[in-house]
């Protein structure tokens, strides 16, 4: 007796079930495991959390390590930033201070340069207008109008200080050379032309160190004293005039204190 095989029997199946089935059974799986990642942190509360709980919960542990560890990071980054901002202002300030010292410093240098100026200005003009004794240290040997046949008026029209020859000679007080030479029985002499508008005449010079039109000031050497002209000796004449020419003579030793000169 023959057997006929039934068609579609024990047929193997298709490879689109295969398909249909393993898709159906991944849904199911990740359905499973969505279920349970929604369900854990329930069960976790409840002390009866799966295995399936477990890749979550680390992930949200190790979520919370990074996000201190980024906290952290910032806060660093911050301080850093407010370090360095309050550096720069502490250096700004340092900047402005040494600034305002270095201003400070100029203008009290400045100051104390004006004032030592100032000082020396008054100086030298306390000094021209000084007057001076015509020979340092000497004294008058012979007074202001002593009578004598030795002069040709018959009394002294100036006064005498004694010096060996060859000492110096200096103008009284500041004032312009008018006379510079051979002045008859007064030998060597040299007149000057005072700046108040007085005369002063140094006679029987050695020698003569200025010359006519030439500024004299206090003390400035003029010429060494000698026994040149109508003398007996060396020693230094001195007139003070109120002109230039001779017969116009006043006390010279008046002349001279009247000027500050102590003699």
């Amino acid at each position: 007796m023959a057997f006929t095989r039934a068609a579609g029997k024990h047929r193997r199946p298709s490879q689109t079930a295969v398909r249909t089935g393993a898709n159906i059974a991944g849904i199911t799986t990740v359905a499973s495991g969505v279920v349970a990642g929604i369900a854990g942190p329930a069960l976790a509360a409840t002390g009866e959390a799966s295995a399936q709980d477990t890749g979550l919960r680390q992930a949200m542990v190790m979520g919370d390590g990074l996000s201190d560890q980024i906290d952290a990071q910032a806060l660093s980054q911050e301080s850093a930033a407010e370090a360095a901002e309050a550096k720069a202002k502490a250096e700004a300030v340092a900047r402005q201070e040494a600034a305002r010292k270095a201003d400070a410093a100029a203008k009290k240098a400045k100051a104390e340069r004006e004032a030592k100026e100032r000082a020396a200005r008054e100086a030298e003009r306390k000094r021209l207008n000084t007057f001076v004794s015509p020979i340092d240290g000497s004294s008058v040997s012979t007074g202001y109008q002593a009578s004598s046949g030795l002069w040709s008026s018959g009394s002294h029209t100036g006064i005498d200080f004694s010096a060996s020859t060859g000492t110096e000679v200096q103008s009284v007080g500041m004032g312009e050379v008018v006379e510079a030479g051979w002045g008859g029985s007064y030998g060597n002499n040299v007149v000057i032309k005072m700046n108040d508008g007085t005369y002063t005449q140094y006679g029987h010079l050695s020698s003569i160190g200025v010359s006519v039109g030439e500024k004299v000031t206090p003390g400035q050497q003029i010429g060494l004293s000698g026994a040149t002209g109508n003398v007996t000796g060396p020693h230094l004449h001195f007139e003070a005039r109120t002109g230039a020419d001779y017969g116009s003579d006043m006390d010279p030793l008046s002349y001279l204190r009247s000027h500050g000169v102590n003699l």
